[in-house]
């Protein structure tokens, strides 16, 4: 999911990640694999948010999702796998209730 640049603050500050700014050299081609997202790199690899739905109804949220892992020790290149839901709810907007 492609997120704004409140949604992307909220992330940030519940994932220990780097986004990647949209005029990333890199963007271009990985949108053109995985899709229009906001992608975020970490220690691991790279990874985007998708739509989730949350129990208690307490606002919008996404669920990270694992794109690739990091080929090398350097960090400098990423080999791609099966989208993997890790399980980690981000929440983006609070319920306006």
């Amino acid at each position: 999911m492609k997120l704004n640049s409140a949604q992307v603050k909220q992330t940030m500050t519940q994932m220990n990640a780097q986004v990647l700014p949209e005029d990333h050299p890199a963007v271009p081609q990985l949108n053109s694999v995985f899709g229009e997202h906001t992608f975020f790199v970490d220690t691991a690899g790279l990874k985007v948010l998708e739509p989730a739905e949350t129990a208690d109804k307490q606002g919008q949220a996404g669920e990270v999702v694992s794109l690739a892992e990091w080929s090398d020790p350097e960090l400098t290149s990423l080999r791609p796998h099966e989208p993997e839901p890790t399980g980690v709810l981000i929440m983006l907007e609070p319920s306006k209730h």
